[in-house]
């Protein structure tokens, strides 16, 4: 008997049943390959959670960092380190959290990555204290900060100049479970040397120097060539075109003449690049 059916049977006339596995097609195969579904529904079962319980909301809101993976369109991906006082990745409610993005280099591979695909996935590990950590993937948007503070009045305004937030982003909660301790090592603090952080400088020296030699080597490599500029419009043409063919040949959205000429009753208007179907 699989953990589900356990489960189920365990369950009261109140309690809802989850109709859903968590996780993705691929891990799910990879689980039958290695045998491991056994152990992977437990975990599904008891650990994965569609929103912040209370003690998930607690531990966010005294984490003073964590780390941010993204992916563009074509699914390359991107992961990226973020860091604050305690309480910048603010808890909104139970389904939605917050963090301000702070002057960086200017790149901004991570908000680019989000306007093409809204899919993040969060960590955040507790090295001092508990030796724990927590994962939470969601959809994301980027939000003004004049927005954001429209909408949430309470948000203050960071005395240091280098923690003023450029943009906030917002991230909805689609799932959030345990990192378990096994293999996080224990972390001691130590006094700060100097001045401390030095939040938003542009000090190449402050901001860590050509540590890794790369900037000596550029004459090597040559300089850039100027990009095209970025064009949100046809990034939307290119949407709709993906979409339209994605109806034409889906059987479940019809097929023939009305499919074949787009006609109003099946077209798709863009609503971002990915989007997790819903069970009926």
């Amino acid at each position: 008997m699989s953990t589900f059916e356990q489960a189920g049977q365990r369950r009261t006339p109140t309690t809802p049943l989850r109709t859903t596995r968590p996780g993705s097609d691929g891990e799910h195969l990879v689980q039958q390959r290695l045998g491991t579904t056994e152990r992977a529904d437990r975990f599904y079962a008891e650990q994965v959670l569609d929103r912040l319980n209370p003690l998930m909301r607690e531990f966010v809101a005294r984490q003073e960092m964590f780390f941010l993976a993204t992916a563009d369109r074509h699914g390359e991906c991107d992961n990226t380190f973020r860091a604050g006082p305690p309480g910048f990745l603010h808890v909104l409610d139970d389904m939605t959290l917050a963090y301000p993005e702070y002057r960086g280099n200017g790149v901004h591979a991570s908000l680019g990555n989000i306007e093409e695909n809204p899919h993040v996935g969060v960590l955040m590990v507790d090295f001092l204290r508990d030796r724990i950590g927590l994962h939470v993937n969601g959809r994301a948007a980027v939000v003004a900060d004049e927005d954001m503070r429209r909408a949430h009045a309470t948000l203050a305004i960071d005395p240091v100049p280098g923690r003023r937030a450029r943009v906030w982003v917002v991230i909805t909660v689609e799932e959030a479970y345990i990192h378990c301790a096994k293999h996080i090592p224990h972390l001691q603090r130590v006094p700060a040397r100097g001045s401390g952080r030095s939040w938003g400088t542009d000090d190449v020296k402050r901001k860590g120097g050509d540590f890794f030699g790369a900037a000596a080597e550029a004459p090597e490599r040559g300089p850039f060539l100027p990009p095209p500029r970025a064009n949100a419009a046809s990034w939307r043409a290119e949407a709709e075109r993906v979409l339209a063919r994605a109806v034409r040949h889906d059987p479940g959205t019809g097929t023939g003449a009305r499919a074949a000429t787009g006609s109003a009753a099946g077209a798709q208007s863009f609503s971002g690049w990915f989007s997790r179907s819903t069970p009926a």
